[in-house]
C-alpha cells in the first residue's frame, strides 16, 4: 500500500509516492513551469534504486498534469490514500483535514484571494478523485502552521469591525515547509526548539521569510493572501496600498487588471521583463542585463531587509535558514541576502556556500548565527500528516 501526494504551486506540480508509513520515498517528480511556458514543462522523475531523470513534457493544464504524473510513476504499489498541499482554505482549518464538500468548498470560495495556488490545488483534488475513484484524499493546510499566531503578529492595523466582519488578518503561508524545516534543524543543530530561535527563507516561485520561536511560528512576511511580504516570481510582495488606489482611481484600471497585474506580471518578472525564473535573472545578470540586475538586487534587498526584522521580533537568531529552489540553489542569492547582517553574527563561509549541497551548514565555524542550506520535503510532510489524519479518521 502507498501514499500519493500532490503539492501544486505556483510554478510547478510536485508529487510523490511514499510507503504505507510515510517515511519512504518510492518515487517522486515534478513538473516545473518557472520558466513561463504553461504548455512545455521541465520534468524531474526519480526513484531511490534508479536515480533521476530530467526532459520536457506537455501538460498543458492542471488536470492533464495530474493525469500525467500517474502515468509516469506507474505506481506500483496499490495507491490506499492521496494527500494534497492547499495553500488557502481561510482560517477554519487549523488541522489537515479528510477532503470533503466542505473542504472542497474552501478552497474554491478562497482561489480569488489565491489565484496562483487554490485553482491548481482543487484541479488536482478533483482529478485524482477521477482517477482514483474511491481513494480517500486528506488536505494538508499552508496555514494551519500559523493557526496560533498571536493577535498582536497577526491582526492588521483596520477598522476592527473589518477582521470580526470579513475575517481580515494575517493568515501566513509555507506552512508545511516552516514546519519541516524547523523540524530539520533541530536536528542539524543537535538540540531542542525549547528556546531556539530561527528564521526560514522559503524561496521559489513564492517568497516568504518567517520567524520560529520554540517551534512556533510568532511573525512572517505572507498575511491575508499570498500576495504579500517579499518580491516573488510574478507577485509584487508589499507595496504601498495609496499607490494602488491612485491606480484605481486615476490610473483608470479595473480591479481586474490590477489584480493580474499584481499576481501574474510583476516581482522579477515586471522588473527584469525577461523571466519569473530566478535562475533566468541570475544568468542574464551575469551577462550584463542592467534589469535583471536590478531584479536580482532587489529580491536579496528585500530578503535581507525581511531576516533583518525578523531577527529583531525574536530578539536574536540562533539559525537562518535557506530553502526551496532559490534558497537551496542560489548560492549568489544568500551570499548577498547575507552581506551586511554581521552585526546580527551572521557570518556567511563563501567557499562553503558556494560549493554547498542540502542539507549543509554554511556558516563559519565562529558565526554565532547558523547558516542552513535545507532541502524542504514538503511531501514527506504531506504524507505523514494524510496518514495521521487517515488513522485519526479510521480509529
Amino acid at each position: 500500500m502507498s501514499i500519493l501526494v500532490f503539492n501544486a504551486g505556483s510554478s510547478s506540480l510536485k508529487f510523490g509516492v511514499f510507503d504505507a508509513g510515510a517515511e519512504t520515498w518510492l518515487q517522486s517528480g515534478q513538473f516545473d513551469w518557472a520558466g513561463g511556458d504553461r504548455c512545455q514543462a521541465r520534468c524531474t522523475l526519480g526513484r531511490p534504486d534508479a536515480g533521476e531523470r530530467r526532459f520536457v513534457v506537455s501538460v498543458p493544464d492542471d488536470r492533464a498534469a495530474v493525469a500525467g504524473a500517474l502515468r509516469l510513476l506507474a505506481v506500483r504499489e496499490p495507491v490506499t490514500l492521496v494527500g494534497h498541499r492547499v495553500v488557502h482554505a481561510g482560517g477554519e482549518f487549523g488541522v489537515a483535514a479528510r477532503v470533503d464538500a466542505r473542504v472542497k468548498a474552501a478552497v474554491a470560495r478562497f482561489a480569488e484571494v489565491a489565484p496562483l495556488h487554490n485553482p491548481p490545488a482543487l484541479a488536482a483534488i478533483e482529478a485524482a478523485g477521477a482517477l482514483l475513484p474511491g481513494v480517500p484524499q486528506v488536505a494538508v493546510f499552508d496555514t494551519a502552521f500559523f493557526a496560533g499566531l498571536p493577535p498582536r503578529a497577526s491582526l492588521y492595523p483596520l477598522p476592527f469591525e473589518w477582521h470580526e466582519r470579513f475575517g481580515v488578518r494575517r493568515i501566513g503561508f509555507h506552512g508545511i515547509s516552516n514546519a519541516w524545516c524547523a523540524a530539520r534543524a533541530v536536528t542539524m543543530l543537535g538540540r531542542g526548539p525549547a528556546g531556539l530561535r530561527l528564521i526560514t527563507c522559503h524561496l521559489g516561485g513564492g517568497c516568504s521569510a518567517t520567524a520560529v520561536n520554540d517551534g512556533a511560528p510568532v511573525a512572517t512576511t505572507m498575511g491575508f493572501s499570498p500576495l504579500e511580504g517579499l518580491m516573488m516570481g510574478t507577485r509584487c510582495g508589499s507595496v504601498d496600498p495609496g499607490m494602488l488606489i491612485h491606480l484605481l482611481r486615476r490610473g483608470g484600471l479595473s480591479v481586474e487588471e490590477l489584480d493580474a497585474a499584481l499576481n501574474h506580471r510583476s516581482g522579477l518578472l515586471g522588473v527584469s521583463g525577461i523571466s519569473p525564473d530566478f535562475a533566468h535573472i541570475e544568468a542574464a545578470a551575469a551577462a550584463g542585463n542592467e534589469r535583471a540586475r536590478l531584479a536580482f538586487d532587489m529580491f536579496a534587498d528585500r530578503v535581507r531587509a525581511a531576516i533583518g526584522a525578523l531577527a529583531v521580533t525574536l530578539g536574536g537568531v540562533d539559525a537562518l535558514i535557506f530553502t526551496d529552489r532559490v534558497g537551496e540553489g542560489s548560492s549568489a542569492l544568500r551570499a548577498a541576502a547575507c552581506a551586511g547582517l554581521e552585526c546580527l553574527g551572521v557570518r556567511l563561509d563563501r567557499v562553503h556556500n558556494r560549493l554547498a549541497r542540502p542539507d549543509a551548514d554554511v556558516a563559519t565555524s565562529d558565526s554565532p548565527v547558523r547558516i542552513l542550506v535545507i532541502h524542504t520535503e514538503e511531501e514527506r510532510w504531506i504524507a505523514r500528516e494524510t496518514a495521521r489524519v487517515a488513522g485519526a479518521t479510521a480509529a
